[in-house]
């Protein structure tokens, strides 16, 4: 069972609001090359279009400055620039249209110049991520030999929300990532109990789309589940959109947002006269577009395909004569040849979401 959420005051992102009891929100960042706008572009569309809610774009130079404007020109969805070692491109990203900047205690600088990255946020209406990584810490904190690392990541942070407090800025959120989940628990833990600011959840540097998916979903989950945490990103060496769908599948299995198709698929066995996997592959390609939330169980075999179907909007429960039993809404609907029951579950599939659409001014089509 998910604890109560943790207390912390409301901030925006643009039109996002984050923290004081709205939903977490999903975030990623791009990896084209920023210079390059028309991709970078395309990417953030793509990334809207599976669910991302914030997107970060690195700003390493002046010239990826120029591009950074050119390309919140071009999007709707709230624009994060991450800025390290040099304050200049923070001020310059508000003015190219950052609804928010990111910046790294361990190399912006100094307090003093994060100050006057805080005072420009404070004037201009927009935020600040101050966000702490346990591979680039202050040399003086780093070297603390008193401090565990996670407690080096809680005391980087809370000398930069000093800094922004003193500022007169509220509008910030916090992040303090490790590489190593335990580490990356514990730093949130502590830093949970210390402010009230909103805190953005990830584990940095977790890995390729399986081991990465693995630790994230381990740490976001268990602060998710002690209810620490206002944002999270899923840190892959993976195409953005892997982040995504890893996010939402962090949030619905912990029950805090749903979005989208879920499928329970039976890990299938030798009573299985079907390939179950390349089946819930090829359903999950054809509804990758639907934004409802919906249940599918794609099952192998009446075992659990029955009790399965139940609790599922749809479901195909497969037989071993090569067909399969289509359900709705836990109730048979008909049965089906196994090699047409994508098309008939699609079929199904359109009539639920067309009958949820009625009065909308849209329709959302599975197909």
């Amino acid at each position: 069972m998910t604890a109560a959420k943790r207390k912390s005051r409301r901030i925006t992102v643009g039109n996002v609001a984050i923290g004081g009891g709205a939903p977490v929100a999903v975030q990623s960042m791009t990896k084209t090359q920023t210079e390059e706008t028309r991709a970078t572009v395309a990417q953030i569309k793509k990334l809207e279009a599976a669910g991302c809610e914030l997107i970060r774009i690195a700003v390493p130079n002046r010239r990826a400055l120029k591009s950074f404007g050119e390309i919140r020109e071009k999007i709707k969805i709230p624009v994060i620039a991450d800025i390290h070692f040099n304050k200049e491109l923070a001020l310059g990203a508000f003015e190219h249209g950052a609804d928010c900047v990111r910046v790294n205690p361990g190399n912006i600088g100094g307090r003093g110049e994060f100050r006057a990255v805080a005072i420009a946020a404070r004037n201009l209406g927009r935020a600040v991520r101050i966000g702490v990584n346990s591979g680039s810490l202050d040399p003086k904190i780093k070297n603390n030999k008193r401090l565990s690392d996670s407690e080096k990541l809680v005391e980087s942070a809370l000398l930069y929300i000093e800094t922004a407090e003193k500022a007169g800025l509220k509008n910030f959120k916090v992040s303090l990532k490790a590489s190593d989940v335990l580490t990356t628990v514990a730093a949130y833990r502590g830093i949970a109990r210390l402010t009230d600011a909103p805190l953005h959840v990830g584990v940095t540097e977790a890995g390729d789309a399986f081991s990465g998916a693995i630790k994230s979903g381990v740490g976001i989950g268990i602060l998710l589940n002690e209810g620490i945490g206002d944002t999270i990103r899923v840190s892959l060496s993976a195409p953005p959109e892997a982040e995504v769908r890893a996010a939402w599948e962090i949030l619905r299995s912990l029950g805090l947002r749903r979005r989208g198709v879920e499928i329970i698929s039976c890990p299938t066995c030798s009573r299985t006269k079907t390939d179950i996997g390349a089946l819930s592959e090829r359903i999950r390609e054809k509804t990758v577009a639907v934004t409802q939330p919906l249940r599918i169980a794609v099952m192998g075999c009446e075992v659990n395909g029955p009790g399965e179907s139940e609790g599922a909007d749809l479901a195909l429960v497969m037989d071993r004569a090569g067909g399969a039993r289509l359900y709705a809404a836990g109730k048979l609907a008909r049965k089906v040849a196994a090699r047409a029951a994508v098309a008939e579950l699609l079929k199904e599939m359109d009539k639920l979401i067309r009958a949820d659409a009625e009065g909308r001014p849209e329709e959302i089509s599975c197909c």
